[in-house]
């Protein structure tokens, strides 16, 4: 992305492979799991990230149905996370998308497609 280009870097966050990054009894409440991760997002954005940045925060399963807030746009995938969020960076062509996950198979996926990735760690610390 150029560095005068105005439109902001779309972050996508695989909400399961994040919340499921760090053993803290997360698969007892996944729904509030997925909140607390949009909470995070909200109030620290993407440490390290400069420039705006457009967050989505991918959910499914038990998860499905978190609510949105300011700064954080909320997707429940209707089947597949990862089929989602693939169709997610398709249609972001030309648009720089940073997907935050450690799921090899759709880190390749996405990177086919010209996404940057980065590990659980860029927004959860362990």
């Amino acid at each position: 992305m150029d560095a005068d280009d105005p439109t902001p870097t779309l972050v996508i966050v695989d909400g399961a492979n994040v919340v499921g990054s760090v053993p803290d009894g997360w698969w007892r409440d996944r729904r509030g799991a997925a909140e607390r991760l949009r909470d995070r997002l909200a109030a620290d954005g993407v440490p390290g990230r400069t420039g705006p940045v457009e967050i989505v925060l991918v959910v499914e399963g038990a998860a499905r149905g978190v609510a949105p807030v300011p700064g954080v746009r909320v997707e429940s995938a209707p089947g597949s996370g990862d089929d989602h969020m693939v169709a997610l960076v398709a249609a972001a062509r030309g648009r720089a998308v940073l997907v935050v996950t450690a799921d090899r198979e759709l880190r390749r996926r996405v990177t086919d497609l010209g996404a940057e990735v980065a590990g659980p760690r860029t927004v959860r610390p362990a």
